[in-house]
């Protein structure tokens, strides 16, 4: 199966599996709201909120393994799917910021701009969200020529702070049961230590050719 073939065929696998917690949630309002279930809990708005913020960090992690993985099986074809998976952790953390302003707020945008600036781990989210918007923004084929590949790379190695500040905000805000955010932060300070010990890879090897043809 050629490359062409497989994308054909895993792209819209990938972006079906990635719309299932959207749909599993969207059921679950549902299911409340109507059927009188309790699928988002005795607190569904906290739920809903921290559902949707889960799966944002675990979409921001899944982008940021997807290259180690394409190098540990040797199949660079995996990194096609780079970008839509980082689109999908936009997509969840738009709704994240949504639900928060829609349902605990009840859009009262004053109050909202006010916990920005008086509640740390509010604000600490919503300058991981701010960062994600150019990275959405310019993750198009148009944008990546306009930048020119050098400058894309460079503008989206800022999903890394971003995954960071993610954790961040997770462990600001519970107050209870850390094992989640000790775990994300686990993969991402592997995953981080792995772009590091690439890059010297990298550069020592450049730097051992020119060498060599000096």
């Amino acid at each position: 199966m050629n490359t062409r073939t497989q994308r054909r065929i895993f792209k819209p696998l990938v972006f079906a599996v990635s719309l299932l917690p959207f749909g599993y949630l969207a059921y679950a309002i549902y299911s409340d709201t109507l059927l009188g279930t309790q699928l988002l809990s005795t607190d569904p708005v906290q739920k809903l909120d921290r559902e949707l913020g889960d799966w944002t960090l675990i979409f921001i992690v899944l982008s940021l393994a997807v290259r180690p993985l394409a190098d540990i099986l040797k199949r660079n074809e995996i990194v096609a799917y780079r970008r839509m998976i980082g689109l999908f952790a936009f997509f969840y953390a738009t709704l994240h910021v949504a639900s928060y302003v829609m349902f605990h707020l009840k859009l009262d945008i004053p109050t909202f701009l006010k916990d920005i600036a008086e509640r740390p781990f509010i604000t600490v989210g919503m300058i991981a969200f701010t960062c994600l918007i150019p990275l959405a923004i310019t993750s198009t084929k148009g944008m990546i020529r306009r930048l020119g590949g050098k400058g894309w790379r460079r503008l989206h190695m800022l999903i890394y702070p971003i995954a960071l500040l993610g954790l961040l905000h997770f462990y600001m805000m519970i107050r209870a049961d850390f094992s989640r955010p000790y775990i994300y932060g686990a993969i991402i300070i592997a995953l981080l230590g792995y772009r590091y010990w690439k890059k010297r890879n990298t550069d020592a090897r450049r730097n051992m050719r020119a060498a060599a043809t000096a």
